[in-house]
């Protein structure tokens, strides 16, 4: 392939193993994310993430349930991270994100990680995909800077539930290519109750915002698999739980009416959210309708959207992961 990422020329000049160094000291009083939990992460001390030093790897393939601009042919090398910074309740993932002690078993070497990367490249993958990849970021640039020298050359999608520090995003400058938030909530309220972050939206906002610093509005594409870039998702949940306006009001008017969303349809009541009166059903085609009038409210065009299904037809698969068709 023609295009380079830039984490390459940061490998080149040894920027990238400074920043490496400068994650790790973060680590020792962990702030990486916004729970600024401040435990020594390095000796292994644990805390709202459950997890210490080392990644963990619960699984890793070639992955066709992205946005098509992503899985191209070949598919994504998508790299699923154990447990997570969130608690929400009605993962779709609960079984990796919120299993600690099974999770645990997964942890891997931040060399078995960079290995991961290039099997992945091997397998002929368009990029490398990290699935909720906040609370190692750190470890995971490690590991990129362990996989440049074995010959790394894919881009590197940073698929984030959003709840990221600004610091962490401003050592990942030019190391990610293209960024996938998920603006999950425009409420706190909300945020609070169902994934237990009670400014989730404000420390999201920043986070988006210094990933559109780096990256801007334009998405780049070598032939029909897009390079580098950002495009937001954002999970249309039953009731207005997600507060999408807010959200789509958020996007227009600090950000750019020219960013890539992809609006998804995809929620499911399960985990805990059959427990939760106003989470426990599939969302309605109004409901979906009713985001889709916020997008022409707030002139934001460049959209994928995902066709509605009956409750009945919808089944997340084993890794919580639904492959619906997008239409742009």
């Amino acid at each position: 392939m023609s295009f380079e990422p830039s984490y390459i020329k940061l490998y080149e000049s040894g920027e990238l193993a400074k920043r490496v160094e400068f994650a790790d000291l973060m680590l020792k009083s962990c702030d990486i994310c916004p729970r600024d939990c401040h435990v020594d992460r390095t000796v292994d001390e644990i805390s709202y993430c459950v997890s210490g030093y080392h990644p963990i790897v619960s699984s890793y393939t070639p992955h066709f349930g992205e946005e098509p601009v992503l899985v191209g042919t070949n598919g994504a090398g998508n790299i699923f991270f154990g447990n997570c910074n969130l608690r929400c309740a009605y993962c779709q993932n609960f079984t990796i994100s919120q299993n600690w002690k099974v999770e645990r078993k997964n942890e891997v070497s931040f060399e078995r990680l960079a290995e991961i990367m290039i099997e992945l490249q091997n397998k002929g993958c368009h990029n490398i995909g990290l699935v909720s990849p906040t609370h190692f970021a750190a470890q995971i640039l490690r590991s990129i800077n362990i996989a440049a020298g074995k010959g790394l050359r894919l881009p590197i999608i940073y698929n984030t539930n959003a709840y990221d520090s600004v610091e962490m995003l401003k050592l990942l400058d030019g190391v990610i290519d293209i960024y996938l938030p998920d603006l999950k909530y425009g409420n706190d309220e909300y945020a609070k109750r169902y994934s237990k972050a009670g400014n989730y939206f404000e420390k999201a906002k920043l986070a988006v915002k210094e990933m559109f610093r780096q990256v801007g509005d334009k998405l780049t594409y070598e032939g029909n698999v897009v390079v580098r870039g950002l495009i937001i998702r954002h999970l249309v949940l039953p009731n207005d739980l997600a507060e999408s306006e807010e959200v789509l009001k958020f996007i227009a008017k600090e950000l750019s009416k020219d960013i890539n969303l992809s609006v998804m349809s995809q929620y499911y009541p399960i985990f805990k959210a059959t427990d939760e009166i106003l989470l426990n059903r599939t969302i309605r085609e109004s409901e979906y309708d009713r985001v889709m009038r916020l997008l022409d409210k707030y002139g934001l065009e460049k959209v994928w959207t995902q066709e509605m299904e009956s409750q009945e037809t919808y089944r997340p698969d084993f890794e919580g992961n639904r492959e619906k068709p997008f239409s742009f």
